[in-house]
């Protein structure tokens, strides 16, 4: 064997290894978000005894603090040490995630559930730039199609690991499991080394606002991320109130009801994710905006599945219809954001992730919690969730309109756009 060719195979043994770490990273990152609304129903009986709306704005005051963070994350993601700030944001979204246990009013878990919102956008934003920079375009949704994989998986666990913990000690231990793990992956991800991105002309004199002015000038790049934002209001509405709206509309208790979910979660998440990256690889041989038309359509195909899932009173019909739904929901995981990342520089992937973080979270599940928890509290939780299936179609509507644009441009006016 060639020097060369044992090099390329040390190197393409590396990526592997570092898409490992981040997948685990990722997986833990869903788990410690998703052990909240777990437990929230655990958390509205106990001595804090919030409100809905209350419990809604838990959500939103982590997603605030995410979004607000993100930004000041991008330069960082593009620069040689950021393998560090991505350590010290899992340090500190873990130790803040066990601090969440120790809450003993309405205030203080909100003040933790923030802090666990600025360690992980230094993750979020950095870690999908890290990653781009070990695979090229080709193979690039498949590495994608793995580390956002762990999203479902990660929520899914979240979901059973919170709802056995509490039923067997308390909801305040199900966050000192959750946060306890991150301590070693803060560790081991500074064994990374990832490669340094190449410098893009001008980006010292645009500086980090004018890079962010510089990526909003592409239209398709704006269209992606409002679409983004439909989905992930549709996402964070699913992912917070489902365990309430099942035990309530349907009266099974926290435990069958985390299980169920997160069973489900788990297996639509690996199937849609994994099955989304490949089929997306294979069509864009075919067509460059592939992975907009997959995601666009799949997406659009979910949205009357989620409205029947919501409205009947059949558990069976609720939990086959929601089944198929999550499944074509998570098949635009991979394509979605492998396409963000092939649309700018190289020097521009954390920036570009940031501010998609930024606008996704601005638009989308920052509201949405607590505008389902508000309809909730007026009416009934089964119509706070109506509004669910409506953004699903905004979302793929969006998806298909820049797909469609994106078709009429080649690749060179859609990067300068």
């Amino acid at each position: 064997m060639s020097q060369v060719d044992g090099t390329h195979q040390v190197e393409e043994r590396g990526a592997w290894v570092v898409l490992a770490i981040l997948t685990a990273i990722n997986l833990l990152n869903y788990i410690d978000r998703f052990v909240f609304p777990a437990v929230a129903e655990g958390i509205k009986h106990s001595s804090l005894h919030p409100s809905d709306t209350a419990l809604g704005f838990a959500s939103t005051a982590f997603l605030g603090v995410y979004l607000l963070a993100a930004p000041f994350f991008g330069p960082a993601g593009d620069r040689p040490n950021r393998t560090k700030w991505v350590a010290a944001g899992i340090l500190l979204w873990s130790v803040a995630t066990a601090l969440s246990g120790l809450a003993r009013t309405m205030p203080e878990l909100l003040g933790a559930r923030a802090l666990v919102g600025i360690g992980e956008a230094a993750y979020s934003a950095i870690s999908p730039a890290i990653l781009a920079s070990y695979f090229p375009e080709e193979r690039r949704a498949r590495a994608f199609a793995i580390f956002f994989a762990a999203t479902p998986v990660g929520a899914a666990l979240g979901y059973v690991l919170g709802g056995f913990v509490e039923a067997h000690w308390g909801w305040r231990q199900a966050f000192f499991v959750a946060g306890l793990p991150g301590l070693v992956l803060a560790w081991l991800v500074l064994r990374v080394r990832a490669p340094v991105p190449p410098k893009v002309a001008g980006a010292r004199e645009r500086g980090a606002l004018g890079t962010y002015r510089h990526l909003l000038r592409n239209g398709q790049y704006r269209l992606i991320i409002l679409g983004y934002a439909a989905y992930t209001f549709a996402t964070g509405g699913i992912g917070i109130w489902m365990p309430v709206f099942v035990q309530r509309a349907h009266g099974t208790s926290s435990v069958v009801a985390n299980t169920q979910l997160g069973s489900m979660l788990a297996v639509t998440g690996l199937l849609g994710a994994v099955g989304g990256g490949l089929l997306g690889e294979r069509l864009l041989r075919r067509w460059r905006e592939a992975y907009l038309w997959l995601s666009g359509i799949t997406t659009l195909l979910a949205a009357p599945l989620a409205w029947i899932a919501f409205t009947t009173a059949n558990i069976t019909v609720y939990l086959v219809t929601l089944f198929a739904a999550e499944l074509l929901i998570f098949t635009c995981t991979a394509p979605i954001n492998s396409k963000l990342v092939d649309l700018v520089p190289p020097g521009m992937r954390a920036a570009a992730m940031a501010l998609c973080i930024f606008t996704i979270h601005l638009l989308g599940d920052v509201p949405s919690p607590t505008l389902i928890g508000w309809i909730s509290d007026r009416s009934t939780i089964q119509q706070g969730v109506l509004v669910i299936p409506v953004a699903v179609v905004v979302s793929g509507a969006t998806w298909i309109l820049a797909a469609w644009r994106g078709g009429r441009l080649s690749t060179a006016q859609v990067i300068e756009a």
